[in-house]
């Protein structure tokens, strides 16, 4: 299984036989080098989506329609997207389990908002996610934005993720201290990434404070469109 870190919170995940692309923001992300988006997208299989905000679903309808591959995420703006726009889709909700490529991927709580711009003003764009990837071994807690909950205790509990990977900037989302704090109380992930980070001046820069306070906890800080063997 490999993890590929396109900046800010979209990963590229090959696992089982799918090449999931996660939150894909490539086009006008300020750290992604846009000279690499072929290399980054090539061969995908999937688009999984966490919630509508353009930092995170910037691209998914045009890499959709090029790649010819479906987007996952949640009912409400799926369906939306597969009814006016030419693409397919899995549309799903909290609970749910679906079977991108061998990976079983269930659709959790995360704590934010979730909306696309319009014409008007921001647009409703259903609930905001996480998700629980299984797959290849390991189970991967992908957090979304959020900041921490206590569904965060029974999910940990219920799926046993071995894998964390936390939004972890502050301002829009927990920051450092919460994400280790939430990942020291309510998980036992043998490793953590961080995403959600470095991409502005007013998100955090470093790990550092994710490091400190996860002692024994393998933490990864990802490096853009450098492959992580997991």
């Amino acid at each position: 299984m490999k993890l590929t870190w396109l900046g800010h919170s979209g990963f590229r995940l090959d696992i089982e036989d799918a090449v999931i692309l996660i939150d894909p923001w490539i086009s006008g992300n300020p750290v992604f080098p846009e000279d690499r988006r072929a290399e980054a997208i090539g061969g995908a299989t999937h688009i999984l989506l966490t919630h509508g905000h353009g930092d995170h679903s910037g691209d998914t309808l045009a890499i959709a329609k090029e790649l010819r591959i479906p987007v996952a995420g949640i009912y409400d703006l799926v369906n939306t997207w597969t009814t006016h726009h030419d693409i397919g889709g899995i549309g799903f909700n909290k609970g749910g389990t679906v079977d991108l490529g061998g990976a079983k991927v269930t659709m959790v709580n995360a704590s934010h908002s979730s909306s696309i711009e319009g014409a008007d003003g921001p647009i409703y764009a259903g609930h905001e996610s996480g998700y629980m990837i299984a797959g290849d071994g390991h189970v991967i807690y992908v957090s979304g934005d959020t900041d921490i909950m206590a569904d965060m205790g029974w999910m940990g509990e219920y799926h046993q993720p071995d894998i964390g990977i936390l939004c972890a900037g502050g301002h829009f989302t927990m920051d450092m201290r919460r994400a280790a704090w939430a990942a020291k109380k309510y998980f036992d992930f043998k490793t953590v990434i961080p995403c959600h980070y470095k991409t502005f001046p007013m998100l955090e820069q470093s790990a550092q404070a994710l490091i400190d306070g996860l002692p024994g906890v393998q933490v990864i800080e990802p490096e853009i469109m450098k492959a992580i063997t997991l």
